[in-house]
């Protein structure tokens, strides 16, 4: 027997690590309970290739910022973040998923 999964958005942003302070405290004003950050990550985009590891300092890397909120939460998390990816070279990325304990995330 499958256990009963809710439905929820999972955001991922990717940002400088300049950014990221900005991008968590805008997760944590709606109301989400949590997220997960991974620096040093690499990639390649419109800005060209950006290495994982760090260079000189943690604000110089690329960071991997992923939170799962309950759609109410969703469009006040987007509303949030789309003029702070408008004046950086970060992206997001936004996915229905689903999760096994709600609670977790309301």
């Amino acid at each position: 027997m499958t256990p009963a999964l809710t439905k929820m958005t999972k955001v991922e942003v990717v940002v400088t690590g300049a950014e990221a302070p900005a991008v968590r405290e805008l997760i944590g004003s709606v109301g989400a309970t949590g997220y997960t950050s991974l620096s040093g990550v690499s990639g390649l985009g419109h800005d060209g290739y950006h290495q994982g590891r760090l260079l000189f300092n943690q604000q110089a890397t690329l960071e991997l910022i992923i939170t799962v909120v309950p759609d109410t939460k969703v469009d006040a998390l987007l509303v949030g973040l789309r003029p702070l990816l408008d004046a950086t070279s970060g992206v997001m990325f936004v996915t229905e998923t689903y999760v096994s304990r709600p609670e977790y995330f309301n």
